[in-house]
């Protein structure tokens, strides 16, 4: 879970949305073996984990990037998947101190905010706040990097489990499509 309070996150549905960021990029099975993912290299699987031991500062700001598929290299780290090259920026413009956990939830809250998803989940509109963001998290629908995606149904499923609120046009589609689909979501 995050590890900010609703207060400080923006709303109990900030919180279930970083919920589900985490586990659409970690998996769940990731999350429950480690420190939440906060300590997730890129290319860790659930039988085979990557993890970093400090919080003092991105683990791998200073060194090679990770080729976590052959031919496919990253400094992705962390619950949100933070890549190396963006951290100094928000570092400063957040004041963070080091990359602990705390860091890192205010970090993926400040990108909801650049790409205008944070008033969206807010508002209870989940899959506008998912649309607006899925050009930096590469495991959300449509985001187009290659890389296996999950459906917005099985993410809905996620963030109202983590407590998130669907208004609107969203809680009629939920009621009539998601609920309605086998299995826990982890599509």
């Amino acid at each position: 879970m995050a590890r900010l309070t609703p207060t400080q996150a923006g709303g109990q549905n900030v919180l279930a949305l970083l919920d589900t960021l985490a586990h659409a990029e970690i998996g769940a099975d990731m999350l429950a073996a480690t420190d939440d993912g906060y300590n997730v290299l890129v290319g860790s699987l659930p039988d085979d984990l990557d993890l970093f031991e400090s919080y003092a500062d991105h683990p791998l700001i200073d060194g090679p990037a990770i080729e976590y598929a052959p031919g496919l290299w990253s400094t992705a780290a962390g619950r949100y998947q933070i890549l190396s090259r963006y951290w100094r920026h928000y570092q400063r413009q957040l004041g963070l101190s080091d990359f602990g956990p705390e860091a890192q939830d205010l970090y993926a809250i400040q990108q909801l905010r650049e790409q205008g998803a944070l008033p969206m989940i807010q508002a209870g509109r989940f899959s506008v706040a998912i649309e607006r963001c899925r050009n930096i998290w590469a495991s959300l629908p449509g985001a187009g990097y290659g890389q296996h995606e999950h459906s917005l149904e099985a993410l809905a499923r996620v963030y109202v489990a983590a407590g998130g609120q669907l208004e609107g046009e969203d809680r009629d589609w939920y009621d009539r499509v998601a609920k309605a689909l086998p299995g826990e979501g982890a599509s």
